[in-house]
């Protein structure tokens, strides 16, 4: 069995990944490709074209780490725009332009982290990246803004063991989600045990850690991307770190955002949302 960390595995899944989202808008009609997102001021379109924009600069810091070091300046300059400026752009396109746009750009990124030397690292928004760390980084994103397209699709996507590469992320990040809430990490790890799709059991930190997180992988996963409130989600914690963690857990560098507002009471869950078993 392949080791689901292996960088040929992560590339797998990776393309796999945006193979899925593509198969959800390429049919799309124009009108749909319009239709708000639950990101405010995004619309179907500005997902899409913040993935394609993000591929290319992903690209630069792959092949160009100079050219990537005036793009991380220009980010810094105008850090509370410059991703929105990005997307804004990329969303004025003709559709089908844009979705090929995507499409070139996600298949040049693939092409590009399989011709990498082991141990070679990208300079990037954060820390510098392994292959392995940019491949299942970008898995992330396009899954995450994935869920907001299907939002406001009104689609619910099957969960599959992809979402291991998240889950690992929004564990490994766990210092620096409470960094971004302006809040101190706890001393010692955390036991998280999360529910695979195919049932199986995902483990992370050590057995007897005195705080522990565990609920379905699904759920656990769109807590760190953001993509659900706490209240709607099935993930559970013991003890007062793990608690807190629940509350700023990110899985995506930058600024946490606002986040999902918490459903309406007496609101039905989309299907596929994981519950405790």
């Amino acid at each position: 069995m392949a080791d689901p960390q292996s960088v040929r595995t992560v590339l797998d899944d990776l393309r796999a990944e945006g193979d899925a989202l593509d198969r959800l808008v390429a049919g799309l009609a124009p009108a749909d490709w319009a239709r708000p997102t639950p990101a405010e001021g995004w619309t179907v379109a500005h997902q899409i074209a913040h993935l394609a924009w993000t591929d290319h600069r992903a690209l630069l810091a792959v092949g160009d780490p100079d050219g990537f070091a005036l793009e991380l300046a220009t980010a810094v300059a105008h850090v509370d725009t410059h991703v929105d400026d990005g997307a804004r752009t990329g969303a004025r396109l003709p559709p089908e332009e844009l979705l090929e746009r995507w499409r070139d750009g996600r298949a040049r990124l693939w092409a590009e982290l399989g011709e990498q030397p082991p141990g070679v690292r990208f300079p990037w928004y954060g820390p510098p990246m392994s292959t392995g760390a940019m491949a299942s980084g970008r898995l992330m994103e396009s899954w995450a803004h994935g869920e907001d397209i299907a939002d406001a699709l009104g689609v619910s996507r099957v969960p599959t063991a992809r979402l291991r590469h998240v889950a690992r992320i929004a564990v490994s990040a766990r210092d620096y989600a409470f960094a971004a809430h302006g809040r101190p990490a706890p001393a010692e790890e955390f036991r998280v045990e999360l529910t695979a799709p195919d049932g199986s059991l995902w483990t992370y930190g050590p057995q007897d850690a005195t705080g522990r997180v565990y609920g379905p992988a699904l759920d656990f996963c769109l807590l760190a991307v953001r993509r659900r409130h706490r209240d709607d989600v099935d993930v559970r914690a013991e003890g007062a770190d793990a608690q807190a963690w629940l509350s700023v857990a990110q899985a995506f560098a930058g600024p946490p955002g606002k986040g999902r507002a918490p459903r309406e009471a007496g609101q039905a869950r989309p299907a596929g949302e994981g519950a405790a078993g």
